[in-house]
């Protein structure tokens, strides 16, 4: 135990250092940064400091990333499956052979009847290395520092990782957070990890978000699916949500990457990343050239992502595929109706939630006493005759949660039904349920306070 714990110090020692390299004392902005930005900044100064030399595959700069993930991962209150040195791999490069290594770390979700189910999180630890040029007539050593590429997407996934461990009583799913070695190898690590370390259960895995080059500016942020269509919804869905940033959905694959081996296994995959930059794959891609701020923004987003994956139907590879968000025969959009459904004459869905289900909800004693809080989103049916039927949870917050708001939406007294083209017709809607903790002793809900 001692000695992982002087591991765990060491590698944030030597973050903190690294840190220095880039700049010289604390400025005026520094002293704005949040916890965030700090634990960003201070990733990004390790893993792209000259002490690793650009990580290249196979070198002592990518054993010193994965080295590094890895304490962090266990300090996070991740658990570490890799060996201490890293779950090794060869790969053949001409003639040579070299060893790279993946780091791979486990969040266990709550639900036992979805916890062997899993959401890869991963992020490539490697980069092109260094090499000498002649000027005028004298060598010189440079380094591809790789901040952006690839230090920008192993900051965000150990930062997300750090997120997820404070809220593991709400992810029904387990996430597996991976380092892949030897990706600038045609995907060495991430073929290793399907093909072999994780080959048996690869079956489990229900999504794959890859990380990749993220640092570049939240104006940026692009969300590309693979041209999956339950992912595309589910980013679509985050629309409706307030968050700092939204990601631009691209049909067009901005940069070849992990996300493509678990594509061809046909396991959903989806790239975040911030696009092109003209300091790709060159020296000047450092630690100065990345907006933490914004980076910050992006990773509120993708925490908020994760959730869904983890929380919600499992997505499909394909439309035809089971398992997925089943539609309900002869049940209508809420928005394709062409009269809406009405609670107290009122056909705004804030009526039902203000009149009703803020009115009957009590805080479940159990998510209280244990500072439980988060939104439920409910999926239910108002049918032809005005009834409230087939509530079901598309996005859950804990189960106690779950079962609180169902509860209330489930016991809803009688709508006036929707209607299309004249007719009475069965209509599908979805309302976010609230549940935010104030302060010992009271409990808010929708903004309202409740001793």
């Amino acid at each position: 135990m001692m000695k992982k714990l002087l591991a765990i110090a060491a590698a944030l020692f030597a973050a903190t250092l690294a840190y220095g390299q880039f700049r010289s004392g604390i400025s005026p902005a520094d002293l704005d940064d949040t916890e965030t930005v700090r634990a960003l900044k201070a990733h990004v100064s390790y893993l792209a400091s000259a002490e690793l030399e650009g990580r290249k595959a196979g070198s002592e700069g990518e054993k010193l990333a994965a080295d590094y993930v890895m304490a962090c991962l266990k300090e996070y209150g991740i658990d570490v499956l890799s060996p201490s040195d890293g779950s090794t791999f060869g790969v053949a490069v001409g003639a040579d052979t070299l060893q790279s290594r993946n780091v791979t770390g486990f969040l266990q979700g709550w639900d036992k009847s979805l916890n062997n189910r899993y959401i890869v999180v991963g992020a490539r630890l490697d980069n092109l290395g260094a090499d000498t040029l002649m000027v005028d007539g004298e060598p010189h050593r440079r380094i591809y520092y790789g901040a952006n590429g690839n230090a920008s997407g192993v900051a965000m996934l150990l930062e997300l990782a750090r997120k997820l461990s404070y809220a593991r009583s709400l992810l029904r799913r387990s996430v597996l957070f991976v380092g892949f070695g030897a990706s600038e190898e045609t995907f060495a690590g991430s073929w290793y990890f399907l093909n072999r370390y994780f080959a048996q259960d690869a079956g489990q895995i229900d999504a794959m978000i890859n990380l990749d080059m993220l640092g570049t500016g939240a104006d940026s942020f692009l969300a590309y699916p693979s041209a999956n269509e339950d992912l595309t919804v589910l980013l679509n869905n985050l629309r409706a949500e307030l968050l700092p940033v939204q990601a631009k959905l691209t049909l067009e694959e901005p940069y070849p990457g992990d996300h493509r081996v678990f594509y061809d296994k046909e396991i959903p995959s989806v790239l975040f990343t911030t696009g092109r930059y003209p300091e790709h794959n060159t020296g000047k891609d450092d630690f100065m050239l990345l907006d933490y701020d914004g980076m910050e923004r992006e990773l509120e987003y993708i925490y908020s992502f994760t959730q869904l994956l983890c929380n919600g139907d499992r997505p499909r590879f394909r439309s035809t595929d089971t398992g997925a968000p089943a539609t309900i025969e002869g049940v209508m959009a809420y928005s394709d109706v062409d009269q809406k459904p009405m609670f107290l004459n009122s056909s705004d869905p804030r009526t039902f939630m203000e009149k009703w289900v803020y009115q009957y909800l009590k805080y479940p004693e159990y998510a209280q006493d244990n500072g439980i809080q988060g939104r439920v989103l409910v999926d239910f049916v108002i049918d032809e005759s005005g009834e409230v039927r087939d509530v079901k949870v598309s996005r859950s917050a804990h189960v106690s949660l779950d079962d609180e708001a169902v509860r209330v939406v489930s016991a809803s007294p009688k709508w006036r039904a929707g209607r299309h083209r004249g007719k009475k017709v069965k209509v599908a809607m979805t309302v976010a349920v609230d549940f935010r903790l104030e302060k010992k002793g009271k409990f808010g809900i929708n903004g309202k306070t409740i001793k």
